[in-house]
């Protein structure tokens, strides 16, 4: 499939209810689960959205401005850890891009620009959980990520930005 030519903006506190559709397409089976009900909950990636050290940007379709995909940060707490917690420094990174979208070059430019952007604020690091899929595992090494760990069906993954 071709790629397609993107635009990228920074997000913004009302980006939540896109950011919440996105979380439920993360991972496998994730098409209609309750964001609420999947243990660690998936809500804790969007829930109270804009609070200190949220950061996204999103992906429009340059042609058609249409919102095709998304990637954002957040820090955890070590009681209330994301599935890719490191420590309480490194924000856990979420990409999604829409299913009609997925394998037309977003993903990687949507990395691009939240690296980008946390490298500019400082940030030393982020981490990422991933399926134990070849192709998606390639594609963040691509990025500058590197195994660190896993469990299950899913790796932990981390780029140092400093």
């Amino acid at each position: 499939m071709a790629s397609v030519r993107i635009v990228m903006r920074h997000g913004e506190k009302q980006d939540v209810h896109f950011l919440r559709d996105l979380v439920r397409h993360t991972g496998p089976g994730r098409a209609g689960v309750s964001i609420e009900e999947d243990p660690p909950p998936l809500s804790r990636y969007v829930a109270g959205w804009g609070r200190v050290g949220d950061s996204s940007v999103i992906a429009l379709d340059d042609e058609t401005h249409v919102t095709v995909g998304a990637a954002w940060y957040r820090s955890f707490t070590a009681d209330e850890p994301g599935f890719a917690f490191i420590d309480e420094e490194t924000p856990e990174l979420t990409v999604g891009v829409v299913p009609s979208r997925r394998g037309q070059g977003v993903g990687p430019q949507l990395v691009a620009a939240i690296v980008e952007r946390a490298r500019s604020q400082g940030i030393p690091a982020l981490s990422l959980s991933s399926l134990q899929d070849a192709a998606l595992i390639e594609l963040f090494e691509s990025c500058g990520f590197h195994i660190v760990g896993g469990k299950g069906s899913a790796v932990t993954m981390k780029i140092d930005l400093l």
